[in-house]
């Protein structure tokens, strides 16, 4: 994955990507949220969601190349996954919010809500610490250059 990418949502640095549904549902956000959380905690680097499904051709690469690309996604309509495989990537591990119980309009943005789910991406990501393999050395958790 290339550094020139920029900052933000390409050039990772990083062999976890994490993509996340951030749509206007309460789960949305809490997906949003987990995926942030689990960047900061360095279980992997968020990535633009709306680049894939956009085809920025640098955002797809790196999340092709990525050794494991996870997609978190609020509801059942499942826009993270579809976005993915529509641009192409088949290997990535799927974490859909309502498999672990929480239903679009029922679940509030909490802090507690938003640590379990970023266990279970952590679990799915074969992990069970705050810090994982995640090499943005910026302490951005963003990927950036140095």
């Amino acid at each position: 994955m290339s550094a020139e990418s920029g900052c933000g949502c390409g050039g990772l640095g990083t062999e976890t990507v994490i993509l996340s549904c951030s749509g206007a549902a309460d789960v949305g956000e809490v997906a949003d949220q987990s995926a942030r959380l689990l960047t900061r905690e360095r279980a992997g680097n968020m990535a633009c969601l709306a680049g894939i499904g956009a085809r920025i051709e640098g955002m797809v690469k790196d999340a092709k190349e990525a050794a494991t690309l996870l997609v978190i996604d609020g509801c059942p309509t499942s826009c993270g996954k579809k976005a993915v495989e529509a641009a192409g990537i088949t290997k990535f591990l799927h974490l859909q919010l309502r498999d672990i119980g929480y239903r679009k309009g029922s679940t509030p943005p909490k802090e507690e809500t938003i640590k379990i789910v970023s266990a279970r991406a952590r679990v799915m990501l074969g992990e069970t610490s705050g810090t994982g393999s995640g090499s943005c050395d910026s302490g951005q958790g963003c990927g950036c250059s140095k």
